[in-house]
């Protein structure tokens, strides 16, 4: 079926049940930010590809929402859908509830699949639409017309040992158990995939560039209950489990391991990663106490093991950005190179170091105008030759064991323009701003936020997407539950925690600049005035400073590029052979 077609069985789909509105939303039932295929759906339903959006469709009308990062893109592949772009005035916020309001009448059904959606999401619709007598109900549509949807995935997984993780499963889960005690809780449902992977020490391969696996956790007062398809998992992992107290269950059990809960349970749950469908088999009498998963937060803070192993991870990325780049340098305008072969070859860099075990996300490879695109996908329909003049932006990452990357870096092609070189100038000021601070214990990322994006709104300059996020440990490539953004997350942030810094300009139809570091926050002192923090940088890569405009710089700014440079250039020199570490000893001279 054409995407038109598909658009009309699902009209036809609703006539018949009496539903007045269809959400189709970009989850699965872990409410993951990466689906597996079974579960993407809006792709299925109108060819979007983006990692963010939701469809909602009534007779007369059908739209996507979504981000600003996505709006472009979204554009091009809406066209002759039957779908038309929905622009969200806020990112990550469901303004079609109060589109809905409008359009629909008093009584009518809004359909969605219940198991899809976040308990948060679905509570706020349903106390925004109760005053009109509008019915939510739990219907599926897509799985009806989706027939050649392939299964669920059914890769191996495996748990790393605790030598590697830092801590044993038995130490993590009493940690866990520990913070269920004081927020007067004794169960805990878990269903994030990345929490169940920190938990348990367990990686899998059941999402593309997520080594995670899926699975439920379920820990009561007596036990702790691991949904899984047994098949996954070798039985010397089963035993390792088995011996920390921990019991296996098929994955396809869990809706009723909750339903039979006793009835005066008293269940923590995350409500922002628990699906409205599972959280509906708690037993009604129960007591739910909602807040971030425990995991969430212990996750982020990386102990001295798991930070060890990303420094290690840092040098390989780093040995194969610096030979990425090195080789761009030394083939562009003797070969072809595009986009796309740009990518392979960076990912072929990356495969030759020894832990390599896969890219972090599809790398986004953006010559010019597609470099003005935040998320940009390449494909064989929108490749670009890069050659000419211009900037090529590349954001990347690895998955290493045991260690997570993720880095954005522009190169100038041929002869960039003035507004080229202040566009990259600024946001390098950004980047440094944000790298260099020092700040107060308590301080939350929204006042990171603003340090980060003064430099360019001191020139009337703004980008639509976070500052930054939290990474995991040969983990999600997005983590929480710190960020760094404009959205008032009232998380703190707290020495370990791992996060980007990747400031950004683009101008549509022109260029994009983000340059992208990850860095680990540390203890900086205390004073009369309390204890303080800063960051310390552990990305390394070069950072090109052939087209920076030097009078936007500071004096400060100028030292700090210049330190961070000499260290890059220092730490991979005894990695590189002597023509590398000689090209990049050059790249890494002082400005």
């Amino acid at each position: 079926m054409t995407f038109v077609e598909k658009l009309e069985a699902l009209r036809q789909l609703m006539l018949a049940q009496q539903v007045d509105a269809y959400i189709i939303t970009a989850a699965d039932p872990h409410i993951s930010e990466y689906l597996p295929a079974h579960y993407k759906a809006i792709p299925f339903a109108c060819g979007f590809t983006g990692s963010a959006g939701t469809l909602v469709i009534t007779q007369d009308f059908a739209g996507l929402w979504t981000d600003s990062r996505y709006f472009t893109q979204a554009e091009s592949e809406l066209s002759g859908t039957g779908y038309e772009l929905v622009k969200l005035k806020v990112p990550h916020t469901p303004e079609y509830i109060n589109w809905l309001l409008e359009i629909l009448p008093n009584g009518a059904k809004v359909g969605f699949n219940h198991e899809l959606i976040t308990v948060a999401l679905a509570l706020e619709m349903q106390n925004s639409l109760a005053h009109r007598e509008i019915e939510i109900i739990d219907i599926d549509f897509v799985s009806t017309i989706w027939q050649d949807r392939v299964g669920l995935p059914a890769e191996k997984a495996f748990l790393i040992d605790e030598e590697a993780a830092g801590l044993s499963i038995t130490a993590k889960i009493n940690e866990v158990r520990a913070a269920l005690k004081t927020n007067g809780a004794d169960y805990h449902f878990i269903s994030s995939l990345d929490d169940i992977a920190w938990l348990f020490n367990l990686r899998g391969k059941d999402v593309d560039y997520n080594p995670v696996t899926l699975s439920f956790a379920l820990i009561t007062p007596a036990a702790v209950k691991f949904f899984i398809d047994k098949q996954k998992l070798l039985q010397t992992d089963i035993n390792i489990l088995n011996k920390q107290g921990v019991t296996l269950h098929p994955y396809g059990d869990v809706a009723e391991a909750l339903k039979n809960l006793t009835k005066d349970a008293k269940i923590f749950i995350d409500p922002k990663r628990t699906s409205f469908g599972l959280f509906e088999c708690l037993p009604k009498s129960s007591k739910i106490i909602q807040g971030i998963n425990p995991s969430t937060h212990l996750k982020s803070l990386k102990n001295n093991t798991e930070i060890d192993h990303i420094r290690k991870a840092m040098l390989q990325d780093g040995v194969a950005l610096t030979r990425f780049f090195k080789w761009m340098e030394d083939h562009l305008g003797k070969e072809k190179i595009t986009e796309w072969s740009a990518a392979e070859k960076l990912a072929k860099f990356r495969a030759e170091q020894t832990s390599f075990a896969g890219l972090s996300f599809n790398t986004i490879a953006g010559y010019n105008a597609n470099g003005a695109l935040p998320h940009y996908n390449v494909t064989a329909e929108s490749d670009q030759e890069i050659l000419g003049n211009g900037l090529f932006l590349v954001d990347s990452g690895g998955q290493y064991w045991y260690g997570t990357t993720d880095i954005t870096r522009v190169m100038p092609i041929g002869n960039c323009s003035a507004t080229h070189a202040d566009d990259y100038t600024l946001v390098l000021k950004g980047l440094i701003e944000g790298s260099k601070l020092i700040f107060p214990e308590g301080t939350k990322g929204y006042q990171i936020d603003s340090i980060c994006r003064k430099p360019l709104w001191e020139h009337a300059i703004n980008f639509g997407h976070g500052t930054g996020h939290g990474i995991g440990f040969f983990l999600n490539v997005h983590e929480g539950p710190q960020n760094i953004s404009p959205a008032n997350v009232d998380v703190a942030f707290k020495s370990g925690m791992v996060t980007s810094i990747e400031p950004g300009i683009y101008r549509p139809g022109k260029h994009g600049v983000r340059i992208e570091n990850l860095v680990l926050c540390v203890p900086k002192g205390n004073s009369e005035f309390g204890d303080f923090l800063t960051f310390e940088t552990l990305t390394l890569c070069f950072i090109d400073t052939t087209i920076i405009n030097k009078t936007l710089l500071a004096a400060d700014q100028i030292t700090w590029l210049n330190q961070y440079n000499q260290m890059v250039s220092e730490k991979l020199q005894p990695m590189l052979s002597d023509k590398e570490a000689e090209w990049l000893k050059l790249k890494c001279q002082p400005i």
